[in-house]
């Protein structure tokens, strides 16, 4: 009798459960992006003006730029410092001591972090904003591990690109509402009822936790997989690390690399956007710049069925990385409008994330794709951290209550243009690695789904195969007599 796990649907429901443990977090993630005024704002406006739709002075938590930039810095350094681990943890212990964990972390740094903003003039404002970005920044990156993880186990040679893209379809909607929603909650309930009503999402992140953790459970106890996979667990060791290939580690360095371009440029698009074209209020720019989001959760599910068709996540990954550039240098250089280039941003962001995080499973054993997937992201929050750090220092230091220099948002866009080069290197050099190692990578459909079937059965450490070998080779021979 055919078990329910092993039915089409039942990989698509954990899917849809699995997909919500990152919606939350998501939302909380980008609201000081839509706030960006009200954390930078004025701690006293008693003669506030309003002009052409826009008020003189901001009412706010009076935090300079450097500051603001450093809540998206922290968040990036503890995940550099802390998925590490967790996807080891993970790997070691399983999918639902992870979801546990993670889903946890974000609710309770989510709740510090709206609590910090009722300590407004205080000493003690900017410490518990650090503190919840920094609790939270260690749920919500390990938490996309185990969900990676869980999605690839679910979704390996058979739908993995859509599987992925429907992920990040979810996460971004989260991003998407809270570009859509939260300046409009703000003006009618407030900056910290916003913010605890963040922190309420994530308790849905949690609850999708229990759900998601119960269906994993059951449908590899219905499919007998749960001992080999706890056997497979318990052979992981740290020093696994130094098996990984260089095209990995490749990988790797792509992606943080485009990622450099993106995150931290949203971090301050809604700044951007009012300083430098006029006749935009906050709430449009929040808009505009919420289109990155906007593309990605309208094109991601079609883009990852098109990857699943044709293969190619390696040209992809060098094709996203060559169509960016074009992007910065308009914001840099030019006055086309800012839409055309978050929407243009948001495309290649889509088959970026299609394209190059699915590729992991494809270079690693199954049994180490939390450890492999907790260093990508390690890697890729160095590299946004600093990014942060970066954009911080070149915007400066001072209060951000009149408009930040043109040339300064210029001098940003060049070094979010000097990523996207790297990227396009690392990209070239991957597809040349990935030629010489097979091209697992650049597969079409069908090739690849039998180079998925052999990476299954490939030993965790060299000389295992062996071993297995002789203790099949015992069994026969204990059986013939």
């Amino acid at each position: 009798m055919t078990q329910p796990a092993e039915k089409v649907y039942y990989r698509f429901v954990v899917l849809f459960f699995n997909c919500l443990l990152t919606f939350g977090s998501y939302f909380c993630f980008d609201i000081p992006s839509v706030l960006q005024d009200q954390f930078q704002g004025n701690l006293t406006c008693s003669n506030a003006t309003v002009t052409n739709g826009t008020e003189a002075c901001v009412p706010g938590l009076g935090m300079n730029p450097q500051q603001y930039n450093l809540l998206y810095a922290i968040y990036a350094w503890t995940n550099a410092v802390v998925v590490i681990m967790a996807g080891f943890l993970i790997d070691k212990l399983g999918n639902r001591f992870g979801v546990f964990l993670f889903s946890s972390l974000c609710v309770l740094g989510s709740s510090l972090f709206a609590l910090g903003s009722h300590f407004k003039g205080t000493p003690y404002l900017l410490p518990l904003l650090l503190t919840g970005r920094l609790v939270f920044g260690s749920g919500n990156g390990s938490l996309t591990i185990v969900q990676n993880r869980i999605t690839a186990f679910w979704f390996r040679g058979k739908e993995l690109a859509l599987a992925f893209g429907l992920t990040l379809a979810f996460s971004r909607l989260g991003s998407v509402m809270n570009f859509f929603l939260t300046q409009r909650f703000e003006e009618q309930y407030g900056m910290q009822w916003t913010l605890w009503g963040g922190a309420l999402l994530c308790v849905l992140g949690f609850v999708s936790a229990v759900v998601v953790s119960a269906l994993d459970e059951v449908g590899m106890r219905q499919l007998g997989l749960d001992g080999a996979i706890q056997e497979q667990s318990r052979k992981v060791r740290i020093q696994d690390v130094k098996l990984l290939s260089l095209r990995y580690w490749l990988l790797v360095l792509t992606i943080m690399f485009f990622y450099n371009g993106i995150f931290p440029f949203i971090a301050d698009a809604s700044k951007f956007i009012q300083d430098k074209y006029s006749g935009y209020t906050q709430k449009e720019a929040a808009y505009v710049a919420g289109a990155v989001y906007d593309s990605s959760l309208v094109l991601s599910a079609c883009v990852g069925i098109l990857i699943d068709y044709v293969g190619l996540r390696g040209v992809f990954a060098l094709a996203c990385a060559v169509l960016t550039l074009p992007v910065f240098g308009l914001l840099a250089f030019t006055f086309v409008a800012p839409l055309v280039c978050t929407v243009w941003l948001g495309v290649t962001y889509s088959f970026a994330a299609s394209s190059m995080w699915p590729s992991i499973p494809l270079v690693v054993p199954q049994a180490t794709l939390g450890t492999a997937m907790g260093l990508a992201t390690s890697v890729q929050m160095v590299g946004i951290g600093l990014s942060n750090l970066v954009v911080g220092q070149i915007l400066g230091t001072k209060s951000s209550e009149t408009k930040i220099p043109l040339w300064r948002w210029q001098r940003m866009m060049i070094f979010m243009l000097a990523n996207t080069v790297s990227c396009i290197v690392t990209a070239v050099l991957l597809n040349i690695v990935d030629r010489r190692q097979g091209g697992i990578l650049n597969n079409t459909t069908k090739r690849m789904g039998h180079a998925e079937r052999d990476s299954d059965r490939e030993p965790l450490h060299p000389g295992e195969e062996e071993e297995e070998d002789e203790e099949d080779e015992a069994a026969r021979s204990r059986s013939e007599n």
